[in-house]
């Protein structure tokens, strides 16, 4: 089955061509970060405007880099939430009208299962069951998978995301759109004994994530000591290992909690180098393995979504005539293969 893949639920347009027989074939993405950067952040009606201008030559674009006509198509995958109610009503009314004139199947996909199927695009592929570490802008969350569909939420995020955390401190230290490898960056300069921030949520039971109050603390560190170059590379540095800190406590307490020797780890803070080099190594502590997706994968893009609607359309889930979008959709009421 040759599926094409449709991502706009932010800022980023993804379009990528899926075959379960031969693997991902062509993936085309454009992100909008130019486009909001002198916002400091996303603007949803200029996204949406964005998606509509992008998506069609994307998609002309795959199936060109592919060598594939419309009639090799056999299905249409769009995400249809979580994310921007606009930039979501752009992906799925053209995968659903796509759909539609090519008189193949669609299907709407979630977004955080595109992210959590991710690490199956590559080479040696994850085995069911995992921990999945879902760690993005918007989410931050631990889920226990035993398969396609079948996920527990063990934790999830109460306040601000990692990601969100990380680019609202890049902003306190006057850092570039997106801030988030932006401060990565600095914090590769910072002296790690000078500040320690606190580990947010790990002085008791649970796996809930919570950002909120690390990002206060790092604005009053700014004030008190933002004028010093070398102090905002330290407070990066210190903001950057108490976020990981906090990611390692938490997945360590998830493995040894559902007694799973997997960890699978995505999403856009899943590029940070510093915390696939904490969780590689947690992992080696406790005889476990640890999957990512390439980090090109890591952002938001069309492949994860042609790859989750491959499996859903193989397995005969179809979607109506009727668009639909969900801002806000839990992964646990997706339905099971």
């Amino acid at each position: 089955m040759r599926v094409l893949g449709i991502e706009s639920s932010c800022d980023e347009t993804g379009v990528a061509l899926f075959d379960t027989g031969q693997g991902l074939l062509a993936h085309a993405l454009h992100s909008q970060i130019g486009l909001h950067a002198e916002y400091g952040g996303v603007v949803p009606e200029l996204a949406s405007r964005d998606h509509v201008r992008k998506t069609l030559p994307l998609v002309r674009a795959v199936l060109d880099e592919a060598g594939s006509k419309v009639s090799d198509i056999n299905g249409v995958a769009y995400t249809a939430g979580p994310g921007l109610v606009g930039a979501l009503l752009v992906g799925a009314s053209i995968g659903r009208s796509l759909a539609w004139s090519w008189g193949v199947p669609a299907i709407g996909i979630h977004h955080m299962e595109g992210h959590l199927l991710a690490p199956m695009l590559e080479r040696p592929a994850p085995e069911f069951p995992f921990i999945a570490l879902l760690v993005s802008g918007g989410h931050s969350m631990l889920v226990q998978v035993e398969g396609i569909g079948a996920y527990r939420i063990l934790g999830d995020t109460l306040d601000d995301a990692a990601g969100e955390a990380f680019d609202k401190t890049a902003k306190l230290l006057g850092l570039d759109y997106p801030g988030g490898p932006a401060l990565a960056k600095l914090a590769e300069q910072g002296d790690p004994s000078r500040f320690r921030f606190p580990r947010p949520m790990t002085d008791r039971p649970g796996l809930d994530f919570s950002f909120s109050g690390l990002k206060t603390f790092a604005l009053t560190t700014c004030q008190a000591h933002g004028d010093d170059p070398q102090a905002r590379a330290d407070i990066a540095r210190a903001f950057q290992d108490a976020v990981v800190d906090t990611m390692v406590i938490k997945c360590r307490r998830a493995l040894q909690q559902a007694g799973v020797g997997r960890l699978v780890v995505a999403g856009g803070v899943g590029a940070n180098q510093a915390l696939r080099a904490a969780l590689s190594d947690l992992a080696g502590t406790l005889g476990a393995e640890v999957f990512y997706p390439r980090l090109e994968f890591c952002t938001d893009n069309g492949a994860m979504i042609a790859y989750a609607g491959a499996c859903r359309l193989q397995a005969g889930q179809r979607q109506d005539l009727e668009v639909q979008v969900y801002p806000r959709w839990s992964l646990e009421e997706l339905q099971a293969l």
